[in-house]
């Protein structure tokens, strides 16, 4: 369904420390939909969501963009520039991230990187320096984690939990597939409805898809196939939520008959209808629908 631009709704500025994990909260966001930045002035924020006024995944999801020391002097413009953004978009979210001084010197020893404050000098000075240099961001910060002990998985969950909850942006992918063809790679759950009575052997249903109502009611009419679909939904129903709260970037569910035209077609149309407001977005793909079906 398109998404009609009224302009974007939600922005989340990531401030920190460098070396506390503001790419990586990034690229998390930036997995979830929303429209990602990397080092931008402050005083372009405002002109940026005007910009993305007509962007459909920033309008949508939001933007996301860092705000760290590597603005220099740009960076006294912060304040005053959040104080624009506040008047401008409904959802405002300023999210410091630090460690501690003995974590973020390991991380850059690890990485061999040098300091953005102190290039030719010691970590630590850098270290410090930029704390100083940051303390009127802090101050401007809704939150602040500390990602010292943290894992990818436990940030991960914090900032999808944070700005999605239960319906965050990850994609639930359905797709349909014929076994003739080869079944897809790349799903997390694949479902095998070959045992449905097959539509290509009525001369009547055999031109049709897996889209069209005769077609649809012909496979549910059976006791069989309506227990099938009772017990798919209850799992379904009980995992994808999991799934969307685990972090993971997408979950694709594949439904697979022998050609990819009839039978899971009309279990994907379904699934799709039931779960597109469900998860944050539904996508049907109907892979092998058009392909040859003859044996």
């Amino acid at each position: 369904m398109e998404v009609e631009a009224v302009g974007v709704k939600k922005c989340v500025i990531i401030t920190g420390m460098s070396g506390a994990g503001k790419s990586t909260a990034l690229k998390i966001l930036e997995d979830q939909g929303m429209f990602a930045i990397d080092n931008i002035p402050p005083v372009l924020l405002s002109q940026l969501l005007f910009l993305l006024e007509k962007h459909r995944a920033a309008v949508r999801w939001g933007v996301a963009a860092v705000v760290d020391v590597r603005g220099d002097s740009l960076l006294d413009d912060f304040p005053a520039a959040l104080a624009l953004l506040r008047k401008q978009t409904p959802h405002v979210h300023t999210i410091f991230f630090d460690a501690q001084d003995d974590i973020l010197l390991r991380r850059f020893e690890t990485t061999r990187r040098r300091h953005p404050m102190d290039p030719e000098g010691s970590l630590l000075d850098g270290i410090a320096k930029e704390r100083e240099r940051l303390r009127p961001i802090l101050d401007c910060a809704d939150a602040v984690i500390d990602t010292s002990a943290l894992s990818l998985s436990h940030i991960r969950k914090e900032l999808v939990s944070r700005f999605f909850g239960d319906t965050a942006g990850v994609p639930l992918l359905i797709s349909s597939f014929g076994y003739k063809h080869g079944a897809p790679a790349d799903c997390d759950f694949i479902f095998d409805v070959r045992f449905l009575d097959n539509p290509f052997y009525n001369p009547t249903l055999k031109p049709l898809s897996g889209k069209e109502e005769a077609v649809q009611d012909a496979i549910w009419s059976t006791t069989e196939a309506r227990q099938f679909w009772e017990k798919l939904v209850s799992f379904l129903e009980f995992v994808v939520p999991l799934y969307l709260r685990s972090g993971k970037t997408h979950l694709h569910i594949g439904i697979g008959c022998t050609g990819g035209r009839h039978r899971s077609v009309a279990v994907a149309e379904r699934l799709h209808t039931h779960f597109r407001n469900y998860a944050g977005r539904c996508i049907l793909r109907h892979r092998d629908i058009d392909r040859e079906q003859g044996w």
